[in-house]
């Protein structure tokens, strides 16, 4: 199990690193919808909050490929991260729940 979850993380990263910046330039479903119903320029300009790595690119790096294989990597490393801590909580809390079944079970 560990080695596929492994495995599945290294084509994730791989994806990440080289494919991303193959992504289509074209605006997003979203995007799209308001620039064909025109209200658009109502939401340029108006920063609710600051993102990150805001439009998959990293800031500071002038190299539009680079920029966007370096976002992709660390959006990658930080799903992982937070859905192994997820897991890893969500086993503990199930296998405390199992023991504490086990030890009602036997009284």
């Amino acid at each position: 199990m560990k080695r596929n979850l492994f495995f599945g993380f290294l084509i994730a990263l791989a994806v990440a690193a080289f494919l991303s910046p193959f992504a289509s330039p074209y605006p997003d479903g979203l995007d799209r919808v308001a620039e064909d119903k025109g209200f658009l320029t109502l939401a340029e300009g108006k920063k609710l909050i600051h993102a990150f790595m805001p439009d998959y690119q990293f800031p500071g790096i002038t190299h539009q490929g680079l920029a966007t294989s370096i976002a992709g990597i660390i959006g990658t490393l930080l799903v992982f991260a937070a859905l192994y801590f997820l897991a890893r909580v969500l086993s503990k809390t199930r296998t405390a729940a199992s023991s504490l079944k086990g030890k009602e079970d036997r009284k």
